[in-house]
């Protein structure tokens, strides 16, 4: 996923440009640091404490002109109003944050006003329309067929959350003024492998495979999670 976002980044700004940056959902801050890393001016917005406290321990082992360009905000994502003025941002991110909103309209709404004109809306989302997969290759036939549609799900971490449907979101976010511009699978073939499962040798051809079909038709659209890239008009 970084790959493809930093691939959009770069077909929209001048090499070397530093970016307003806001990372919404922020978790443990692992976008947010590297993008301070790269030189951009990031803002992470994050309301569970332990995740602050795991961000905050990072940055503090960077070197100081990164540490200065990162600041950390306790806070809602549907608050984003009460923080910030509408176009503050140029990229605006929300990785892996969306299933865990009831009604996500509102704080989709919210992040396009922060963006500048012309800003970047990086969404990641579970792939409603291939809830079916998981179990299915995992040989729990009983889970693929209950899986068929439905539009939540039970994640590695025993919760029950949402999902989102490709169809769905671009409706969503042609209304709310950032229209879909691109949207890429990810995790395409790796979605079953275990958590603690052990980094393999050929990792980079890998996440080469996963790049190339992560961006390619039919497979794209049978991914675990959806990236989508919306642009302020």
């Amino acid at each position: 996923m970084a790959r493809q976002l930093d691939e959009q980044i770069a077909g929209r700004y001048p090499v070397g440009q530093r970016l307003r940056v806001l990372d919404v959902g922020m978790g443990q801050g692992t976008q947010a640091l590297r993008l301070a890393r790269a030189g951009h001016q990031v803002t992470g917005l994050e309301r569970d404490e332990r995740m602050i406290a795991v961000a905050r321990e990072a940055l503090s082992g960077e070197p100081e002109g990164i540490r200065e360009r990162m600041r950390i905000i306790e806070g809602d994502g549907r608050d984003t109003g009460v923080h910030f003025l509408p176009g503050s941002f140029d990229v605006v991110l929300c990785h892996g944050v969306l299933m865990y909103v009831e009604e996500p309209d509102a704080l989709l709404a919210g992040m396009a006003r922060m963006l500048a004109p012309g800003g970047l809306l990086s969404l990641l989302v579970r792939n409603g329309d291939a809830l079916a997969m998981r179990p299915g290759l995992s040989g729990d036939w009983a889970g693929a067929l209950a899986a068929f549609g439905t539009v939540s799900y039970t994640n590695r971490l025993g919760l029950e959350v949402r999902t989102d449907r490709l169809a769905a979101l671009t409706a969503t976010l042609a209304g709310i003024g950032a229209p879909l511009h691109a949207w890429y699978g990810v995790r395409v073939f790796t979605d079953t492998a275990a958590d603690d499962a052990a980094i393999p040798a050929d990792v980079e051809t890998l996440l080469a495979v996963e790049e190339r079909v992560g961006r390619t038709d039919p497979y794209r659209g049978v991914a675990a999670l959806l990236h989508l890239c919306g642009v302020r008009g």
